[in-house]
């Protein structure tokens, strides 16, 4: 199996990616809107196609990326049928499963920080994905969303804790850079949930906790009660609109040098900038260059960033890819909209014999 933990900085939240290698099928545990491009990327370059998303429960602190990914990867739409959200594909209840490839979770509902939460067990129980409902030595708040403490503690206890002692717990938060914990170290150390606390202990401390409500929830939460399908047509997705780009899973849009080429073939006269950020020796050596490229090397782009015209796109060329990688992200931080890498660099545009000048034929 394939597993990935994915985090957002914004929320402190936890994406969970998984994956069956034999088939190529994969969910998606809690996606986040800002992140799309990022989750579509990762299953791109591990070759998984996703079959489905499902949310933990309708979150207040971000909104769910399931809209987006269903709309770029024809995934399914999965949550809890308490959570009473439109869009969704599947409404999941106790005792569901969920199929990917040859694996599985089971559904178990734990309601208690909300309503409609629910937990994702693993096939084999050697890994469960909490949500909110336990966190590591914690959990969830239990005084909005139809939220209970009562309802909570049995929640964990009868549906979480009673998994196998090694059974590993993959929260939906942390906010302390933790990652994992276990059943065991949760029934023993979590100073709510754990050793000899009992029901009265339990909501006697979550019913004096005082805390503010969550900024983002009055955004948040009827987003996600939309499956985070914008209000706005058009919201979110990609940006890049003036080629054929992919987006890596480190964050940089990049172009094929067959499409480059197509595009420069077909703009009007120097609509792309090309710039190459090889040394001048480079430039002119064994590889050439592409026709109309301008020469900036990677030393000197931060210096000669207002040489470039912000008006129109720019692609950044250099020997494999890897140094216009590092000069697009300084393009972007210098305010540039409109930048991508040439994936492979001089090395696949002279593989796919694509023209160039100078160099060797």
């Amino acid at each position: 199996m394939i597993f990935r933990q994915l985090f957002d900085p914004t929320s402190s939240t936890y994406t969970y990616l998984l994956g069956d290698s034999a088939s190529g099928e994969a969910v998606i545990i809690d996606p986040v809107f800002e992140h799309e491009r990022r989750d579509v990327a990762l299953l791109r370059e591990l070759g998984l196609r996703l079959v489905a998303t499902l949310d933990t429960h309708v979150h207040a602190d971000h909104v769910t990326g399931a809209w987006l990914l269903k709309q770029r990867c024809g995934s399914q739409i999965l949550l809890s049928e308490t959570a009473a959200a439109e869009n969704a594909d599947r409404l999941l209840t106790h005792g569901d499963h969920v199929k990917f490839g040859n694996r599985h979770l089971e559904v178990r509902a734990t309601p208690g920080h909300t309503s409609g939460c629910l937990t994702y067990v693993l096939d084999d129980q050697r890994m469960a994905f909490t949500g909110d409902s336990l966190l590591i030595r914690g959990c969830g708040r239990t005084d909005f969303q139809q939220g209970s403490p009562g309802r909570l503690y049995h929640s964990v206890h009868e549906q979480i804790l009673s998994l196998p002692a090694a059974c590993l717990l993959y929260p939906g938060h942390d906010y302390r850079g933790l990652t994992v914990t276990s059943v065991a170290e949760e029934r023993r150390f979590n100073p709510r949930l754990g050793g000899d606390v009992n029901e009265a202990d339990f909501t006697g401390y979550m019913n004096h906790l005082g805390l503010p409500h969550p900024k983002l929830m009055d955004i948040a939460v009827p987003a996600n009660l939309r499956c985070g399908r914008p209000e706005a047509e058009g919201q979110g997705g990609d940006s890049a609109d003036w080629a054929a780009l992919t987006c890596t899973f480190s964050g940089i849009w990049e172009i094929q040098p067959t499409a480059l080429a197509e595009r420069i073939a077909g703009a009007g006269a120097g609509e792309i900038q090309v710039v190459d950020v090889r040394e001048p020796q480079e430039f002119t050596d064994v590889l050439g260059h592409i026709p109309q490229a301008r020469l900036l090397p990677l030393s000197e782009l931060a210096a000669r960033v207002g040489e470039l015209d912000a008006r129109r796109p720019v692609v950044a060329v250099c020997r494999s890819g890897a140094r216009s990688a590092q000069a697009t992200v300084l393009l972007q931080k210098s305010g540039l909209k409109r930048v991508a890498n040439l994936a492979g660099g001089m090395l696949r545009w002279r593989a796919e014999a694509l023209p160039v000048e100078g160099g060797a034929e």
